[in-house]
């Protein structure tokens, strides 16, 4: 396991350099995104437009913040990840589209969404559950917002400053690595290890 301190926009050769189990810090420009902002995005792009922010290199984070108004600008109460797998094969069409190479969120992918994240040279960051208010620590402030009005705050795209972001742990790779289904093979591996067991102790009792 190594640990990366990593500014945003990312290179190619940054993402590369990813492998399962790594811990990753970001620092830089971090927009939000769920599933209308995925959709609308895509349909501009799709359509030949430009989305409102260029994430070439930059960091998608499944995320609808907690906000308030503070003056003329937003202070972000917490920040906690959105679960990922709704978002299914949006995610590296979203990739493939705008050039973002790194997606933030919690739960994984469906495993089509991940190989094809992977093939897309993407890579998947995991941040802890229930931890909104240590993400809003890393926002140092909200840079824009886009679609608040016609999406409303937990869909909106925000622009978050961020400083060493995370902890974050890779867990989909642009090599095809993905400890999801990893785990899923040690549990089923698991689980067919104690049947066979209990069938062979249960055949030495007799029963």
């Amino acid at each position: 396991m190594a640990v990366y301190h990593l500014e945003l926009p990312v290179s190619p050769g940054d993402v590369a350099k990813l492998k399962v189990g790594d811990i990753v810090y970001l620092t830089g420009v971090v927009v939000t995104a769920r599933d209308q902002t995925h959709r609308k995005i895509l349909s501009i792009v799709e359509s030949g437009g430009k989305p409102p922010v260029d994430l070439e290199g930059l960091a998608v984070y499944h995320c609808g913040p907690v906000v308030r108004r503070r003056g003329d600008s937003w202070e972000v109460i917490a920040a906690g990840p959105t679960t990922s797998y709704r978002m299914g094969m949006l995610v590296p069409r979203l990739v493939r589209a705008t050039g973002a190479r790194l997606v933030i969120g919690k739960g994984g992918l469906p495993e089509d969404a991940a190989r094809a994240l992977s093939e897309a040279g993407g890579v998947y960051l995991a941040f802890p559950g229930g931890a909104g208010a240590l993400a809003a620590k890393r926002i140092e402030r909200v840079e824009a917002v886009y679609w608040l009005e016609e999406l409303g705050v937990p869909e909106a795209l925000w622009v978050f400053r961020v400083r060493e972001f995370g902890p974050l742990t890779v867990a989909i790779d642009a090599h095809g690595g993905n400890v999801y289904r990893e785990v899923s093979r040690r549990v089923a591996e698991a689980r067919e290890r104690v049947a066979r067991e209990l069938r062979e102790y249960l055949e030495k009792l007799g029963v």
